[in-house]
């Protein structure tokens, strides 16, 4: 089986550092379709750039989905998540949808943090549109962008375990999501300075995806996440205009 892995942030190291998290943990017959966005920011730190970031990953879909099983959005935020369920037909997995979920099966309430200032009230509208914001207990902002810690992980380790020690006190979370694809593998950093669960949200979407593959939703044949009618398109790319002629 085949999951394609989409990165709809532009920097190929993000890419390859949740490549490398991820596929030790794989099942023998499941292979990553690792792909990055080939226009936008170099990290999505904005509403602008997740605005953009949406158009790259259905392109990403359209130019490499054939012959996957499965698509897993690997960016926090999930930009173009709907979008893309409802143009494929095989599972499709966002990031922060699967983490947000994976909290909410463990604890009451859950704090959520990550990198990039930017984010709190993106992830705060987010969580609510999965029908959790009375779950959310904070969502916890540092300053450095995930890409920045993706670069130097070991000088954000003591802001991510104060972040989350933070929340944990304050907020009275039960579990904290560490979000964001540069953040890939830190969580089991983290972990030993807190007393409550510390999720990666990399190996939380993973999961997700997993399990989809074993028992895949049924795609709806009418109303919302639907197959979409035939689109006539103008300036888009040659497979992503003829993915959308002929959903």
């Amino acid at each position: 089986m085949r999951i394609l892995l989409i990165n709809p942030n532009t920097t190929a190291e993000v890419t390859a550092l949740m490549e490398r998290v991820l596929a030790p943990h794989l099942p023998a017959d499941v292979t990553l379709v690792p792909v990055t966005g080939r226009f936008g920011a170099r990290y999505i730190a904005s509403r602008t750039a997740a605005a953009i970031a949406g158009h790259a990953a259905i392109e990403a879909y359209a130019e490499h989905g054939h012959g996957c099983d499965a698509v897993y959005l690997a960016c926090f935020g999930d930009p173009g998540l709907l979008a893309l369920k409802e143009l494929a037909q095989v599972p499709v997995i966002g990031m922060a949808e699967a983490s947000c979920l994976a909290a909410s099966a463990l604890t009451e309430r859950f704090s959520i943090v990550t990198g990039g200032e930017r984010w709190g009230p993106m992830l705060r509208e987010f969580v609510t549109t999965l029908g959790l914001g009375d779950r959310l207990a904070a969502i916890e902002t540092i300053a450095p962008t995930g890409a920045e810690i993706a670069r130097d992980p070991d000088s954000a380790i003591a802001m991510l375990a104060q972040a989350c020690r933070l929340t944990a006190a304050r907020d009275g979370a039960g579990a904290v999501i560490l979000g964001g694809a540069g953040l890939a593998g830190l969580a089991a950093r983290i972990q030993p300075h807190l007393d409550i669960p510390v999720i990666c949200s990399v190996d939380a979407g993973m999961k997700a995806v997993l399990a989809a593959l074993r028992a895949p939703p049924q795609k709806p044949a009418s109303g919302d996440l639907a197959l979409p009618a035939p689109i006539a398109s103008t300036g888009l790319g040659e497979r992503l205009a003829a993915l959308l002629a002929r959903p």
